[in-house]
């Protein structure tokens, strides 16, 4: 008798360097999106396949983190009238540099965020 079944638990296969720009681009578009949801499941889910999207995962988490933070500081500010232009700070420069984050994952290159507060380590 033969055993057909694949066996219980298979190492997880690296990424290709395509693939790998595809993955940290779009876990940096994503959080435009979805917030840290994006670059939350990238480091999770792929940070063992590929250090680079694990290392621009893990920037993006940060920096979403952040802007999370100051949406939070918004949204309390508003009670003394301020908070309209923390959010709308927050959101301008959540989509800018965003943007530049996928643009460097899409060259190969590793964004390292500015103004992040460097909470995963």
């Amino acid at each position: 008798m033969t055993n057909d079944q694949p066996p219980a638990y298979q190492a997880a296969q690296p990424l290709s360097p395509s693939d790998e720009r595809m993955w940290a681009t779009l876990v940096h578009v994503g959080g435009i999106v979805i917030g840290f949801i994006s670059p939350l499941l990238g480091y999770l889910l792929l940070k063992d396949r590929s250090a680079f999207v694990g290392e621009n995962s893990k920037n993006a988490l940060n920096f979403q983190i952040t802007i999370l933070i100051a949406y939070v500081v918004g949204g309390i500010l508003t009670l003394v009238l301020i908070g309209g232009l923390v959010l709308l700070a927050a959101w301008i420069v959540n989509i800018i540099f965003s943007i530049m984050g996928a643009l460097a994952a899409n060259k190969g290159q590793v964004y390292k965020y500015p103004l992040t507060i460097p909470i995963i380590k």
